[in-house]
This record gives C-alpha cells, sequence and structure tokens, in this order.
C-alpha cells in the first residue's frame, strides 16, 4: 500500500481554480519529488494535504484512510509533518523551546524524535539552542523548522521548497539533512530547482499550471528534455 495516494484532486482560492485533477502516489521509504516553477501549485497541493486548502473534489488517501477535508491539526496526529516554504518558526522563542513546544503534537513513538537526537542530526542547532528564532539566519532557521516538524515524529514529511532563498553552501547542507531524514521517514518534496532534486528522489512529478503534466523517476525526468525545457526552463 502507498503511504499517501492523490487522486484527481482539484482546489480553489475562492473562485479561482488553482489545481486541476491532481494525482500522485508516494511510497512508504520514497523520497517523491514534486516539481515546477513558482506558481505552479506546489505548495497548494501541500495545502490540500495538510488540510489548509481542502480539496473541491477529490481523495487524499493517507496509509488507507481518507484524509480530504479534515481539520489540519488532526491530519498533523495522524502523523503528516508540514514544513511550509515560508518556515512559521517561534521568532520570540529560543531552539530549544521551538523544538520543545512540538513534543505534545504526536505521542512519543519509542524509537522516536527527540531533542537529543535532533542535536545529533543538526549539531548547529545544538550550539544555537539557547538563540531566538528572530536572531537565526535564513539557513538556521530552515534547519529549526525541519527539525522542529521532526518532534512530532511523522511518517510523512511535506518540505515545501526547502532551499528558497538559500546561500549554495546552506543548499548543500539542506540536503545532506534530507538523506539523513529519508533513513527514518517517508518525504514528499516541493521544488523548483531539479538540480537539487535529482539526487534525492525516488520518483518524481512535474507540476504546470496547476496539472500533472510529467511523471517518472529521476533519471527518466533527467532524460526528457522536452519536458525540462518546457515545464522547468532548464
Amino acid at each position: 500500500m502507498n503511504e499517501l495516494d492523490l487522486h484527481d484532486i482539484n482546489a480553489f482560492y475562492g473562485k479561482s481554480h488553482i489545481l486541476f485533477g491532481v494525482s500522485l502516489s508516494v511510497q512508504k521509504g520514497q523520497v517523491v519529488g514534486l516539481i515546477g516553477r513558482n506558481g505552479a501549485g506546489k505548495s497548494t497541493t501541500f495545502k490540500s494535504i495538510i488540510g489548509l486548502v481542502p480539496p473541491r473534489n477529490g481523495t487524499i488517501n493517507f496509509e488507507g484512510q481518507n484524509i480530504a477535508g479534515l481539520p489540519s491539526h488532526q491530519i498533523a496526529k495522524m502523523g503528516i509533518g508540514y514544513v511550509p516554504e515560508d518556515r512559521r518558526i517561534f521568532s520570540d522563542l529560543t531552539v530549544m523551546d521551538n523544538l520543545e513546544i512540538m513534543k505534545t503534537v504526536h505521542p512519543m513513538l519509542e524509537d522516536g524524535w527527540t531533542v537529543e537526537r535532533i542535536f545529533g542530526l543538526f549539531p548547529k542547532l545544538k550550539k544555537l539552542s539557547n538563540n531566538r528564532g528572530m536572531d537565526l539566519s535564513g539557513g538556521e532557521q530552515q534547519m529549526l523548522t525541519i527539525a522542529r516538524t521532526l518532534m512530532i515524529n511523522p511518517s510523512l514529511l511535506l518540505l515545501d521548497e526547502p532551499t528558497e532563498g538559500l546561500a549554495p553552501l546552506v543548499v548543500k547542507e539542506i540536503k545532506r539533512l534530507i538523506q539523513e531524514v529519508r533513513k527514518h521517514t517517508t518525504i514528499l518534496l516541493a521544488e523548483q530547482n531539479l538540480k537539487f532534486v535529482l539526487d534525492l528522489i525516488d520518483h518524481g512529478y512535474v507540476i504546470d499550471q496547476g496539472r500533472v503534466v510529467f511523471e517518472g523517476t529521476a533519471r527518466e525526468l533527467n532524460a526528457d528534455e522536452h519536458a525540462k525545457q518546457k515545464y522547468l526552463g532548464v
């Protein structure tokens, strides 16, 4: 059984039709990419999954249960972690407080994420544990957002544009972190940076103007010059 299945999702902002019949699947243990230009529909797809933009029709099956239209907090408790593009850390709280405050969202698993495990994966955050969120750099805030989301022990992690606006060295570190996190958690990754995702994903979907226009492995996507040029501009 797939961990996540979207079938024929149509989503709207008010009267504006944004997603047109989006379908995709994520198998347990995979990293799947949702790739497209800005405004293609990546973030709206994620918001539909997590309940922030409930789909007008279609189904979203997570671990065999249709979660389409459920409240966001309920979906999070079921095991979906969402790392939004705009990060949304608690800027007035310290790094440690940002992590600790998330522990109550999801029951602790026997081999679940703890602050100690998080600091093992994110040693930079350990050094900054007493710093407030507002005092962190963009890359440090992105690390904290991912770390904080892991504290709910998600079985599926939604990463929305994790490299947006980050320097190349920081992007390299984010890639390392994703490679480590994938050992424990299934990941659906939204990105416009094709070069970044090709080394990470098992399977990819290209989205353009709210429609899935390509599906295949990383190798198949890299070999499809037409899709890369037409929909991704590379």
